[in-house]
């Protein structure tokens, strides 16, 4: 169990290395695939051993060796933070019997997740290039892989979560915006009824509590726009690895 489960932990760095790519690229209409990676002070050209996810950042005590730019923590952090989540998708599908397949979509779902919430960090939008494959991806998924979420349930789920956060977004456009939208849509499709309420509830928390947080803090002032994808992003993952517990305490409960 452990075995496949760390082995897809190790797969995890280097897609990690890869998201770092799209993050940095993506927003600037560049190519994720060529040229290949290099100092974006300098134009170095990485060789294999400086692309070593995590250990070459250490190797290089976190600066280009060619340069001495410093290089950015984000780099380690998004691979080490891909690496965990794929380690603990792979332990949660084993201990659940998911169907390989849609093991597979999953990490595709938790990947593109991690490079939409950083791109929202940086330029408070939510690419289309990204949501939108998402949202295919998810309602295909569903037609051809059997199990949770049926395609009726992933239908269901997009549409009601998608209109919902639009009425939000046509009605106060400052604090959510179409990508938002889209990217609840996507949610809604990989998770399905009832999980994508879940998912809403506990990234709208997570957002509500780091939002008055910075409030407290000064870092940010009231009506000052704070990027809501980070949060989605963080609901889905949380409902996609550890859901189903917490959805079957809480039917044991009411029921």
């Amino acid at each position: 169990m452990y075995f496949i489960s760390i082995s897809l932990g190790l797969l995890g760095l280097l897609i990690g290395s890869f998201l770092n790519v799209v993050i940095y690229r993506v927003p600037q209409g560049q190519s994720i695939v060529w040229p290949g990676s290099h100092c974006p002070v300098c134009g170095h050209g990485l060789r294999a051993w400086e692309l070593i996810p995590a250990l070459s950042f250490l190797i290089q005590k976190g600066q280009c060796r060619n340069c001495q730019s410093p290089i950015s923590w984000r780099y380690p952090a998004v691979e080490l933070l891909t690496g965990i989540l794929f380690f603990f998708a792979g332990l949660s599908s084993l201990t659940t019997y998911l169907h390989p397949a849609r093991l597979l979509v999953n990490l595709v779902f938790v990947s593109v997740l991690i490079a939409l919430a950083f791109i929202d960090l940086d330029t408070f939008r939510l690419p289309d290039l990204l949501t939108l494959p998402l949202l295919g991806l998810g309602m295909i998924s569903a037609f051809l892989i059997p199990g949770s979420p049926t395609l009726s349930e992933s239908l269901f789920s997009a549409l009601g979560a998608g209109a919902a956060f639009l009425v939000i977004a046509l009605v106060y456009p400052q604090g959510m915006g179409l990508g938002d939208v889209k990217l609840v849509a996507a949610m809604g499709a990989f998770l399905g009824f009832p999980a994508i309420f879940l998912a809403i509830f506990t990234g709208s928390l997570a957002g509500s509590l780091v939002g008055i947080f910075l409030l407290a803090t000064g870092q940010k002032r009231f009506r000052q726009q704070i990027p809501f994808g980070p949060y989605l992003a963080f609901g889905a993952i949380l409902t996609l690895l550890w859901g189903s517990p917490v959805l079957n305490w809480y039917w044991s409960i009411v029921g």
